[in-house]
């Protein structure tokens, strides 16, 4: 039995320019962080006693007899992938899926660390990293970015910048106790409302507007915000009055990106004290994330009384691999694995 613990990611600036459509041609960057939620996904080989072949839980229960029946793209295409069969998977998580914190991601670089530590295999970060991008927009033809698969194998809080050469992963260098004051400053509230960041995606896509002036700036802002943090004679601060300005330019990156409901509620909590904020994800719905001073954050709690409030702080290390028991499992019959 296997079980891996892979973090959700908070992405603060450069959202929309780890599109490969856009950074094969402008370059991009993000800045982002994972933070102290979780999923888990537990694999073993499903002994054979039962009529079925693959059972698989996630928010519904599937048994199959055939990898090709699975439901679930993810699974089933990370399966054939990899050559898994006669598999017992199941995934559980602290937060939602479809809530803006690359959850879809998560789950997918998880399930493949699963997968090989079964098979008793040893990947690192980068590849486990690469393979959830071909698993995702390749295999399974999701529309999205790079940034999620990318934070979610590595950890941290980093700069993550792409090219036409691929991706490098740099973590922003800071003191302990300013990433605490920054980890301190931040508030987390759960809207209620949840889409798949693919359909976000492809909606805002399907309105044919040139969004790359509104990237580009954004991309921009990422250089602001990493000056910020890691020079200590710069107000902190400021780097919630940057949020602001990126949502600013997000609401304008397409019409699925929000909603009347989230602009109320974040108009609420600048109202309350919040310096800056933004929508997590790729817009309609999730989470809403505010930077507020110690002092104001009763009040814009407050004025956010209606949402769950989800305190979090921030983590380092990635995808694990936290329980290790092999199996030996022979094959019924060989199989030949999918590139």
């Amino acid at each position: 039995m296997i079980i891996t613990k892979t973090p959700f990611r908070m992405s603060f600036f450069g959202g929309g320019t780890d599109m490969e459509s856009f950074f094969k041609e402008n370059g991009g960057a993000v800045l982002s962080t994972t933070i102290d939620k979780y999923c888990y996904v537990t694999v073993r080989h499903l002994p054979r006693f039962f009529d079925y072949t693959s059972e698989l839980g996630y928010s519904k229960f599937e048994r199959v007899k055939d990898v090709e029946d699975i439901q679930h793209p993810l699974i089933r295409n990370a399966m054939k992938m990899l050559d898994m069969h006669e598999l017992r998977l199941s995934y559980d998580a602290d937060l939602p899926a479809r809530s803006g914190l690359g959850t879809s991601s998560s789950f997918a670089v998880g399930m493949l660390n699963a997968f090989y530590a079964l098979k008793g295999k040893y990947v690192d970060k980068k590849r486990l990293a690469d393979e959830a991008i071909y698993l995702e927009r390749v295999r399974c033809d999701e529309a999205g970015g790079w940034q999620d698969q990318i934070a979610a194998s590595f950890g941290g809080l980093n700069r993550i910048n792409f090219s036409r050469d691929g991706y490098e992963v740099l973590p922003v260098i800071i003191s302990p106790e300013r990433k605490q004051q920054l980890s301190d400053n931040l508030m987390m509230f759960f809207t209620g409302f949840t889409r798949l960041s693919s359909e976000v995606q492809k909606a805002n896509t399907s309105e044919k507007a040139d969004r790359t002036a509104q990237l580009r700036e954004m991309l921009a802002l990422v250089d602001e915000a990493e000056k910020i943090l890691v020079d200590k004679n710069t107000d902190l601060d400021d780097f919630g009055r940057l949020l602001d300005r990126t949502w600013k330019l997000k609401r304008q990156c397409g019409s699925a990106v929000t909603t009347d409901g989230i602009d109320n509620l974040y108009e609420k909590g600048l109202t309350a004290g919040a310096l800056g904020g933004k929508l997590l994800g790729a817009g309609g719905g999730g989470f809403l994330l505010f930077y507020v001073r110690l002092e104001d954050q009763a009040a814009v709690r407050q004025a956010m009384s209606d949402l769950l409030y989800v305190p979090f702080d921030f983590e380092n290390d990635g995808t694990q691999v936290i329980y290790y028991a092999p199996e030996s499992y022979v094959p019924i019959a060989p199989h030949r694995i999918e590139r």
